[in-house]
């Protein structure tokens, strides 16, 4: 369904990195994520397997790579075969 890409916004709620998806909208429109090293300023950007996400939560960064596009939000252990994180994990 999804062989193009997705809405980035889509994504970000169905890989739970956001927890609902006007977070993730509003993440997308603060112009703090970058998609591919370019600053993304809309919801409705495209993200395909193999793009690398960056953007700031909480007090620290995170920084994924897409490995796959999802059909639904469904539970946490599915959600994280959505993405491989690109920074170490903090104590």
């Amino acid at each position: 369904m999804y062989e193009r890409g997705m809405r980035l916004d889509k994504w970000l709620w169905f890989s739970r990195l956001s927890g609902s998806r006007s977070e993730a909208q509003s993440l997308c429109e603060s112009r703090h994520l970058r998609l591919d090293g370019r600053v993304i300023d809309r919801s409705c950007a495209t993200v395909r397997p193999g793009a690398v996400l960056s953007f700031p939560k909480g007090d620290r960064v995170v920084a994924v790579r897409v490995n796959a596009l999802a059909e639904r939000r469904g539970p946490y252990n599915e959600a994280c075969l959505l993405y491989t994180s690109l920074l170490p994990a903090t104590a």
